[in-house]
Order: structure tokens, then C-alpha cells, then sequence
């Protein structure tokens, strides 16, 4: 195991490249068990889900190479392969997999899901469609069995808006007989990214991106080759990192108008920015001032920013409350925040950060991916050394994060620990 060094008060500047979505890539991967010939998808991240991802699509029988960022999954001796633990335990979205699976198969045995721990975020909206479609769906000591006939499309409502429904039942459904239209669906441009992937596959899909989804269900699906769409989430957390500790930070390979929320709140606080049509600039920010923020499904402000953002308010003049209404649980870097001596309190679903502070190198730990990035953004604002542990976290969702930073002028390195070190970790 290794832990994360990094010395504050270096400034970043220079250009940072941003690296395929890792939302997208978890969806795209499992998408091409749907295919009878091989798929390519160019410019996955190179993050520890895809390799979890290639390790199970090989286990049910496809040959996978990856190189360079691209993969070449050839289905054709796909099984439908119980995969009741082991690798899906390790990310959250392998629930993917139940869809693609009953989609080409009409039948899958998932482990239940693993990834952060952000409280409870129910796959009760999957089944739902999965069940409107007419499976069956069972949890059988702690996998889910999925058993149909056949597949037949429906009208799905879905009751809360969930990026990972809408892909899901998207996934079983361009293979079902007849229309399927789901209702409230979420609109998140990795929604399109998928049904980008499964058109060019000979899917029949409008309305991706809008809040209904109309499918036709086709008896077959070809390879293809398909290029993954930059991670909007990779590219917040660096705008937010250009805006904390940068004097002068170009970021490149971003679709600015998949982050209009964000590119928003920071120019309320004054952070300067330029934007063009795939690259932001952000300037060296000063005086900064405080802003409110409310998650919201997208176009609203994204969940996934909320943590690396709260980090950014502590720099701050004045007083801010950030409300997240899509994750009850994802205050958890807040205690690790306030060993930094950040000033901030969690009410409910909000926290309040009062500020400006300087924050002080610690001794913290990612308790999720997001946490993660935001002690990052921590350790290059605070004075003094900072040690971040649970870099497994951080490694599911940032490729090459470290040689990215480093490359922007960042004094940062990874270490083994010790095994007392490992001893502690496992204690607390």
C-alpha cells in the first residue's frame, strides 16, 4: 500500500491534458457484451475500473486488449458467467454489467455492487425497468439473478433521476422486442456518450441527453469503434485545483458547456477564466469570494465537484453553505478538512465553511474518490507537508494523477507505508 506526499505553496502553471471519462468508461466497457464482433473504444482513462472491468469481461469469456487507452473487446464466446464477488465488489458500477448481460443473455448472476461508500444509493430504479421488461429479478444471498423469457419494451418512469437506471435499462433494451420510452431520464452527457457507442453498435435510440428516451429494440448488434468523451469531473477538479493553488493553468481536452454550473460559481467568486471550444484557462485567483452551492442532477451543479469544491471555499472571504442533495453521506472529508484547520461545521445536508484560512499539512485519509481529490486540492493550498492515505480511492477516477501535477510544477510523490502504518490503517 502507498500513501500520497505533497508539499503546499508551490503554484501550479502550465498545460494539463484531461483524460477519457471515467463515468462514460464504466458504462461503455460493459456495453460491449451486447455486440456479436469486436468494439474499440479509443481513449479510456487509465484508472484502476477499467482494468477491474477488463479482468471481468475476460473472466465471461471475451479477449480484451488494452493499449495505449484502447480497447479491443471481442465478445463473440461470451458466457453468461455468474459473477456473484471477487472484482465486481470493487467498483460501484459494475452493476452495468446486469443490463448488458440480461440485454444479450436473458439472464445474469452480479455480485451486489462495491465502490465508495457514500451511503445508501439504491439500485431499486434498475429493477424496476429491468422488471418492466419483463425479467425476473431476485436477490439470492447477495447477488442478484436476472431471469427472462424474453425481453419486451415498455414504458418506464423512473421515480428518481438516476444516471445509473437510465444506462442500465438502456443497456437491456436495445436488444428487447419493441419500444421502449423511459421517463425522467437522467440527461448527463455520459447518457449520450453510451448511446453514441450503441448507435454506432446499430442501436435505434433518440432522445439521449433530454428526459425521454425512446429505444427501438434491434435482434443484433455489430462492433464498432468509438471514441470516449473527456472527463468533465477530471476537468472540474482541475479548474478547481488552477483556481486554489495555480497562477496561470491551461486545461486542455474539456468541453467547457458540460461544465457551465461550475465555470459559473468560480467566475462568482472571481476566479479569472477563459473559455474556448475544448480549453479553459484559469487564471491566477485572488480575493476570492464566498459562494453558495446546491448539487443538483445535471445541468445543475455535479455531486462529483461538491468535495474538491468545499476545499476551494476555505481560501475564501466570507461565509458559505454547500448543500448536497444528491449524497447524504458525502461530508465525510470534512473531520479530515478540519485536522487542515479548516473551518467549517456540517448541519444535515449542508456544511458551512467560513473563511479565508490557511489550511496546515496533516496527516489524512480519502475516504472516497472525491474526498480524495479534494485533500489533494488541500495539500497543494496548505503550508507545510501533507500525507493522504487511501489512494485506492483516488486511483479508481484520476489517471495519472500525480506525473498530471507534477507536470504542472506540484512538489508531490507516493511512498510505500510502513507496515505499522498498514497496522494503523486497518485499526482505525
Amino acid at each position: 500500500m502507498e500513501k500520497l506526499k505533497i508539499a503546499g505553496g508551490y503554484p501550479l502553471r502550465g498545460t494539463v491534458k484531461i483524460s477519457g471519462a471515467k463515468n462514460s468508461a464504466v458504462a461503455l466497457i460493459p456495453a460491449t457484451i451486447l455486440a456479436d464482433s469486436p468494439v474499440t473504444i479509443e481513449g479510456l482513462p487509465d484508472i484502476s475500473d477499467v482494468n477491474t472491468l477488463q479482468s471481468l469481461l475476460e473472466e465471461i469469456g471475451g479477449k480484451v486488449t488494452l493499449e495505449d487507452g484502447d480497447m479491443r473487446v471481442d465478445p463473440s464466446q461470451m458466457i453468461s458467467m455468474p459473477l456473484p464477488n471477487g472484482k465486481v465488489k470493487k467498483l460501484r458500477a459494475s452493476y452495468y454489467l446486469m443490463g448488458a448481460m440480461l440485454g444479450r443473455f436473458k439472464k445474469a448472476v452480479i455480485g451486489l455492487p462495491g465502490g465508495c461508500h457514500l451511503g445508501p444509493r439504491p439500485i431499486d430504479q434498475h429493477i424496476k425497468g429491468f422488471e418492466a421488461l419483463g425479467a425476473e429479478v431476485t436477490n439470492e444471498q447477495g447477488a442478484i439473478y436476472l431471469r427472462a423469457e424474453e425481453l419486451r419494451g415498455a414504458r418506464i418512469y423512473l421515480d428518481v433521476v438516476s444516471v445509473g437506471a437510465t444506462i442500465n435499462i438502456m443497456l437491456a433494451a436495445v436488444r428487447a422486442k419493441g419500444r421502449t420510452i423511459i421517463e425522467n431520464a437522467a440527461k448527463e452527457p455520459e447518457i449520450i456518450d453510451v448511446a453514441t457507442l450503441l448507435s454506432n453498435m446499430g442501436a435505434k435510440i433518440k432522445g439521449a441527453g433530454t428526459d425521454v428516451i425512446r429505444i427501438d429494440g434491434v435482434e443484433e448488434l455489430h462492433g464498432c469503434r468509438h471514441t470516449i468523451i473527456p472527463d468533465r469531473i477530471e476537468a472540474g477538479t482541475f479548474m478547481i485545483l488552477g483556481a486554489a493553488a495555480g497562477n496561470g493553468v491551461l486545461i486542455d481536452n474539456v468541453i467547457p458547456l458540460h461544465l457551465e454550473s461550475l465555470i459559473a460559481k468560480l467566475r462568482e467568486m472571481g476566479v479569472p477564466i477563459e473559455a474556448s471550444e475544448e480549453k479553459v484557462f484559469i487564471g491566477r485567483s485572488e480575493n476570492l469570494k464566498a459562494v453558495d452551492i446546491k448539487t443538483l442532477v445535471y445541468p445543475g451543479f455535479p455531486t462529483d465537484l461538491q468535495q474538491p469544491f468545499t476545499t476551494l471555499l476555505t481560501k475564501a472571504e466570507g461565509s458559505a453553505v454547500v448543500t448536497d442533495t444528491i449524497y447524504s453521506a458525502r461530508f465525510k472529508h470534512i473531520d479530515e478538512l478540519r485536522r487542515m484547520n479548516a473551518n467549517i461545521k456540517v448541519e444535515g445536508r449542508s456544511a458551512i465553511v467560513n473563511g479565508p484560512v490557511q489550511l496546515q499539512g496533516a496527516k489524512v485519509k480519502a475516504s472516497d474518490l472525491r474526498a480524495g481529490a479534494a485533500l489533494v486540492v488541500a495539500g497543494l493550498m496548505a503550508e507545510g507537508v501533507t500525507e493522504v492515505t487511501g489512494l485506492e480511492h483516488i486511483d479508481r477516477g484520476y489517471s495519472n494523477l500525480v506525473e498530471k501535477l507534477e507536470g504542472l510544477g506540484a512538489t508531490i510523490w507516493r511512498e510505500k507505508m510502513s507496515e505499522e502504518e498498514m497496522e494503523q490503517m486497518k485499526s482505525s
